[in-house]
């Protein structure tokens, strides 16, 4: 299966690092062919032109900046978000790479004249998203009602198409992560994509 990995973290060194070197050797272990894009190595500019932003209900997005990852996105059989949870939302390169690249006619069609948006991603059949937040899980989820996995898997997984599987795994807590509790979240991890 060929499989997008879209990574977001500045450090080489952080827990976020470690999830997504799991991830891809359980993946290529597992003879998938992987797209690695690491957003901060890259040096992907998350700001939202004025041009694209004119663009964006037009029915012909300005996609000259972004289009070698519109090529990726769209010749991949899987995606995967591997990102920390920060200030209860994505990092912002994670979002401004959602601004600029799933816009219509790439990740939604727009009908003519208003009404509800198609999905444009069906060749996506898996969706995962592996995250940490530094906030526990009651939290996250009973008081702010967890707008990350809404946001992810209630909105942008939909564009995907009906069809598609998906898998949301979350550490919280991690500012008082023992290591033993990260190392049974990375051992999890792991599992998990190499049976992908």
């Amino acid at each position: 299966m060929r499989v997008l990995v879209i990574y977001a973290h500045p450090l080489r060194d952080s827990f976020a690092s470690a999830l997504h070197q799991r991830i891809l050797a359980a993946l290529q272990a597992g003879g998938h062919t992987v797209d690695d894009c690491d957003l901060y190595a890259e040096r992907f500019d998350p700001v939202l032109k004025a041009a694209e932003r004119r663009a964006y209900n037009t029915g012909e997005p300005d996609l000259g900046a972004v289009a070698p990852h519109v090529g990726r996105l769209r010749s991949a059989e899987a995606l995967i978000l591997c990102f920390p949870t920060w200030w209860y939302g994505m990092p912002a390169i994670l979002k401004g790479y959602f601004d600029r690249v799933w816009v219509p006619g790439v990740a939604f069609n727009l009908p003519p004249g208003g009404g509800a948006i198609t999905p444009a991603l069906t060749n996506i059949r898996k969706f995962a998203v592996v995250t940490t937040y530094g906030s526990p899980w009651w939290l996250v989820k009973l008081v702010l009602r967890d707008p990350v996995r809404a946001v992810l898997i209630g909105g942008l997984r939909r564009l995907c198409g009906r069809q598609v599987r998906h898998s949301f795994d979350a550490l919280y807590n991690i500012d008082a992560a023992s290591r033993e509790r990260c190392a049974r979240y990375l051992s999890r991890i792991e599992r998990r994509f190499a049976t992908f």
